[in-house]
């Protein structure tokens, strides 16, 4: 069993109120969840225009968990609402 984190730093270009940075998360995070993957803001979720998200992923293949991990990075990055600041990933296998 291989288990993938990815945690994505993201800023909001237009957000001046946590109200209005919700309901720029809360898409997101739908989505992602269509992938198939635990998704969740995490960090501090009353920094006004920043967010942390946490994503994760778990399969048989490692393979599998790099794959779901990038289009997931990938949906993330393409929104134009944000700007991605940083994303980190690990993987945990059977030899961890």
């Amino acid at each position: 069993m291989y288990v993938g984190a990815l945690e994505i730093d993201v800023l909001f270009d237009d957000v001046r109120s946590l109200k209005q940075k919700r309901s720029h998360i809360k898409p997101i995070l739908a989505e992602l969840k269509k992938y198939g993957v635990a998704v969740s803001e995490v960090g501090e979720p009353d920094r006004l225009r920043r967010a942390l998200i946490g994503i994760s992923a778990v399969s048989r293949d490692v393979g599998h968990v790099h794959e779901v991990l990038n289009t997931c990075e990938r949906h993330v990055a393409g929104r134009p609402e944000l700007e991605l600041l940083s994303v980190r990933r690990r993987i945990l296998g059977p030899e961890d």
